[in-house]
Formats: structure tokens, sequence, C-alpha cells
């Protein structure tokens, strides 16, 4: 079940700076007739809006506050896929005196923002022909990181909700993508110390509209993806895939 980015409607959270802000321009320069660019303040949009007069149309999203993500999908009717990208990282460990804060806050945004979106905008995909919904979850939703363990906790979380939207949501046509990078050059990646050892994040982009055009679930775009990838591959095709067949 693929998809082209030919002539569609997207919208994609967490759209103004990092991976965000590449998928917006990938999606473009592939040929989507529009995109909006999902911040939490329009004038965080402005870059991308003057850059693609009336193609990346800035409209308020935060995963931290549900009536925005309500009031963007009573905007936003026409969209055709989504990419939830939106999302914080928190250095944090999980005997640290602040991991139940950090915790709650990143499953706040990680895992609650992901369940208001899919509710938000499952409807508004089936109306217009069932489209997609990706969601930019990362190599520790399969392997915690101890530096990082409670957002590692959160992005599992996310995976796990992400393998059940895409049960729920094969019935009315609509292709679900769980995207799993690891370390990407981007401010988050700098925040958690892994400048050393990320990669771009066109390399993320490309391998997500790859994915949506040949109907693939699982994205692990990069090199410390891909080895992960080679161990978890077997047991994400037997096991994970075929649940949405049954």
């Amino acid at each position: 079940m693929g998809f082209s980015v030919e002539n569609r409607i997207a919208l994609v959270t967490g759209a103004n700076r990092g991976i965000g802000k590449v998928i917006v321009e990938t999606l473009l320069a592939k040929g989507a007739k529009k995109v909006y660019v999902g911040v939490r303040k329009l004038e965080a949009g402005k870059e991308l809006a003057d850059k693609y007069p009336g193609k990346a149309v800035p409209i308020v999203i935060d995963l931290n506050d549900r009536t925005t993500i309500k009031a963007a999908a009573a905007q936003a009717k026409d969209v055709e896929l989504v990419v939830n990208n939106a999302g914080i990282a928190l250095v944090s460990k999980v005997l640290d005196d602040n991991a139940f804060e950090t915790l709650e806050q990143q499953f706040q945004v990680n895992v609650y923002g992901l369940l208001a979106m899919a509710q938000a905008f499952a409807p508004i995909l089936k109306t217009n022909g069932g489209g997609a919904f990706a969601q930019l979850n990362s190599v520790v939703s399969l392997k915690s990181f101890g530096d990082v363990g409670t957002y590692s906790a959160s992005k599992a979380a996310s995976y796990s909700v992400t393998q059940s939207l895409r049960e729920q949501l094969a019935g009315q046509g609509t292709l679900v993508v769980s995207v799993h990078p690891g370390p990407i050059a981007t401010d988050m990646a700098a925040d958690a110390g892994f400048m050393e050892i990320a990669e771009p994040p066109s390399l993320v982009a490309e391998a997500l509209v790859k994915a949506v055009a040949n109907g693939e679930f699982h994205v692990f775009p990069d090199s410390m993806a891909r080895q992960m990838w080679g161990a978890y591959e077997g047991f994400a095709r037997n096991v994970i895939e075929p649940a949405a067949s049954h």
C-alpha cells in the first residue's frame, strides 16, 4: 500500500527546525502540493512560509496542548499525510532525583501528544482516502540508553502506540510508518551530547518519503539505525509487521 507524496497535502509537526524542517523541504522538493508547518508559535514558521509562499503554511500545534491539536485538525481538513515529528528529549537517568518529572514531561509530549495527533487526524485521513501517518520514534525505542533512560522509556511507549495505530488504521486504508533514527545532527542531539556521531537530517527525510512510497512500516535511516535493524529485522518481520493482517 504505497503512497506517493507528489501533489499531496501534508502536515509536519515540529517543523521549524531540525529533522522536521528538512522533512518539509524534502516533501516540497518531491512535489507535495502543500505542507502545513506545525509550530508552537506562528512566527516560528515564517522562514519556511517566506521561502515557499503558498506551499508552506504555518499552523499552531503544540503536542503539550491538545486544544491546539484539535484546532489544527479543524483547520487542516485537506491533509493526506501527517508526519508527527515533534518531541522532546531530556538527559535524565532513571535513578536521578528528577526522573519522575522528566518521564512525565516526555510522556506528555512523546506519547500523549502522539495519541492526540492520531485521534484528531485519523478521521481526516479516512475522509481523504486513507493517506499516511508517520511517527518519528528512535532507536532508543528498542534499546534504552542509560543517560537518556526516561527519554528511552517514552519512545518505547510511542513505538508501542505506533504499532497499535498500524493495526487499527489499516481498516481505513491509512498507511502507518514508524521511523527510528539514531543520532541525527540537530539541536536535540547536541543537547544529548551525540553530535560527534550524528548524521544529516536529510537521511531521515529521504528514507521517510521512500518508505511511504513503498508502503513500509519500519524505517531505520542512518548508520547506527541500520546496524540495529540488522539485529532486529527478523523479529520485526515475523512478529511485529504481520500483526496488522489478522
